[in-house]
């Protein structure tokens, strides 16, 4: 159990700016990650994102010049 935890200790006063930033970017971004995957693996939001399925093809038929939706 020491060697686990001499393994995992952190010299928080040697952390320069770098490190902060990093460390501060990288549990924003885990945090946000969470967050997203609830919001899309929540059973009450499947109507919503079910009905914006088709918006990226629907942009691309735009882009295309195609307005019939390629049919």
């Amino acid at each position: 159990m020491n060697s686990l935890k001499e393994y995992f200790h952190t010299d928080w006063g040697a952390m320069t700016a770098s490190d902060w930033v990093g460390t501060i970017l990288t549990v924003v971004i885990f945090l946000l990650m969470i967050v997203a995957y609830f919001q899309v693996f929540r059973p009450k939001n499947r109507e919503k994102l079910e009905s914006k399925r088709f918006i990226p093809f629907d942009e691309d038929n735009q882009v295309s010049g195609e307005k019939d939706g390629g049919k």
